[in-house]
C-alpha cells in the first residue's frame, strides 16, 4: 500500500516570549493511502501544529516530513486543509465557495469535478445560495468540498466539527466519514473529542501532554464491521467502542471521580 505521509524523528522548538517552547518531540508514524487516522491528545500538546507542519506552514526544528515522497518544504498542492470553521465567504454563492481554491491554483478545469461532487453530495440544488441559507451541516459539506476540489492526496481536519451542535455533529460526522470513503481519501482528523476520533478512524494515535510525544498507536478494529466500510454512527454502539474508548482516557490521565 501508498505510504502518502511520514514524519520521521520530527521535532519542533519555538521562541515565546518567556524562553523557548519545546512543543513536539521526536514524532515518527505514517499514513497509508485510503487510512484515515485521528490524533488525539490534551490541549497544548501539539496537534494542530502538528498539521501546521505537514500543511508546510511551519517548519520542523529537526526530522523530516514526506507527503508522497517528496519532503515538506514549503506548501504543498497535495495536501487540503479543513480548518474549524468553514470560512465560507458570504458574498459567494455555494459554487463560487467551492471553486475558490481552484481559482488561487489556476485549476479551473477542476471544475467538472466540483460538479460531480456536489452533484454527488447533495449540494447541487445549492450551488446558487448563499452560505447564510444553508445548516451548519451543509455548509461543513460545502467547506469539504471545496478541500478535495483541488484533488489533494491527503486531507487534514483539524477539529473540523467542533463549531456544530452535538447531534449536527454526529450526523455531519458520518457525511464526511462517507464522502472520504467514496472519494478514496487519506485523512488526519485532529479532534479533543475522544468518542469523535474513535468513530472516524482505521487508527488512533494519542499525543502525550507537551511536549508532544506519540504515546500510543494502535488499529481500530470492530466486532460489527470493518473499519473501512462501519460508518461511525453504527460504531457508537460497537462492544470494543467503549474498551477504546477508555483505554485513551486512561492514557490522557482522565480518570472518574
Amino acid at each position: 500500500m501508498r505510504e502518502i505521509l511520514r514524519f520521521d524523528e520530527v521535532s519542533l522548538t519555538y521562541q515565546a516570549d518567556n524562553g523557548e517552547v519545546d512543543a513536539l518531540r521526536d514524532i515518527n508514524f505514517s499514513v497509508n493511502e485510503g487510512e484515515l487516522v485521528s490524533i488525539i491528545g490534551p490541549s497544548g500538546c501539539g496537534k494542530t501544529t502538528l498539521l501546521s507542519l505537514v500543511a508546510g506552514l511551519v517548519a520542523p526544528s529537526r526530522g523530516k516530513i514526506f507527503v508522497c515522497g517528496r519532503e515538506v518544504s514549503g506548501v504543498l498542492r497535495e495536501v487540503g486543509y479543513m480548518l474549524q470553521k468553514d470560512s465560507l465567504l458570504d458574498w459567494r454563492s455555494i459554487f463560487g465557495n467551492v471553486m475558490l481554491g481552484l481559482e488561487i491554483r489556476g485549476l479551473k478545469e477542476n471544475a467538472q469535478y466540483v460538479e460531480h461532487l456536489l452533484k454527488s453530495y447533495g449540494l447541487w440544488g445549492f450551488r446558487d445560495k448563499h452560505p447564510s441559507q444553508l445548516s451548519g451541516g451543509m455548509r461543513q459539506r460545502a467547506a469539504l468540498i471545496r478541500t478535495l476540489a483541488v484533488k489533494p492526496d491527503i486531507l487534514l481536519l483539524d477539529e473540523a466539527f467542533s463549531a456544530l451542535d452535538y447531534q449536527t455533529r454526529l450526523v455531519v460526522a458520518d457525511d464526511v466519514f462517507n464522502i472520504l470513503r467514496r472519494e478514496k481519501k487519506s485523512a488526519v482528523i485532529v479532534t479533543h473529542d475522544i468518542a469523535e476520533g474513535i468513530s472516524m478512524a482505521d487508527r488512533i494515535i494519542v499525543l502525550s501532554k507537551r511536549p508532544g510525544r506519540v504515546s500510543m498507536d494502535f488499529p481500530l478494529k470492530f466486532e460489527t464491521g470493518d473499519s473501512r466500510t462501519l460508518p461511525p454512527l453504527r460504531r457508537r454502539d460497537d462492544p470494543l467502542f467503549r474498551q477504546y474508548f477508555n483505554d485513551i482516557r486512561l492514557e490522557l490521565g482522565i480518570n472518574v471521580i
